[in-house]
């Protein structure tokens, strides 16, 4: 399939919960290690990421509980659909993003997976959990500024 950078749709798969549930403090794009089922199923938008979480272990990036559905057409070489799957960054990043989390805890989200230039990438963030309270005053603020937008189209 040739590489293709004018797709209209980039974007295969986005994680709406993260944004609710946490505050993002800082994002990455790395690539993501895939067999030819899994880039078939992803293309297809047959991935579901809401659960998932990115996690550092042996001085890897690793992406964790992602669900990507079985291709159809695999046949005897399809992939298993909840194994572990490598996100691809320079080693120094890595190192950086270990520190952060061991002083200031927090968690690695995928917030979405995209094309760019043909290959799939996931958008990961560093963020913070929210407490219900912050949560409210998010949906507070929204829906008063969608408000404000109605009236100023009225």
């Amino acid at each position: 399939m040739p590489r293709r950078s004018d797709d209209p749709n980039p974007v295969l798969v986005s994680n709406r919960k993260a944004q609710h549930d946490y505050t993002i403090v800082e994002r990455f794009e790395c690539g993501i290690e895939l067999t030819g089922t899994e880039v078939k199923s992803c293309r297809a938008r047959a991935v579901q990421i809401s659960e998932s979480f990115a996690k550092i272990l042996r001085n890897q990036l690793w992406l964790l509980n992602c669900h990507i559905s079985v291709c159809e057409y695999g046949g005897k070489f399809n992939h298993e659909v909840h194994r572990d799957r490598r996100l691809l960054m320079h080693r120094k990043e890595i190192r950086k993003l270990a520190q952060t989390l061991k002083l200031k805890g927090g968690t690695l989200v995928p917030l979405r997976f995209y094309l760019k230039h043909g290959l799939i990438k996931v958008e990961l963030a560093y963020c913070q959990g929210k407490s219900h309270a912050d949560q409210r005053d998010t949906i507070r603020a929204r829906e008063s500024d969608m408000a404000i937008r109605r009236a100023m189209k009225k």
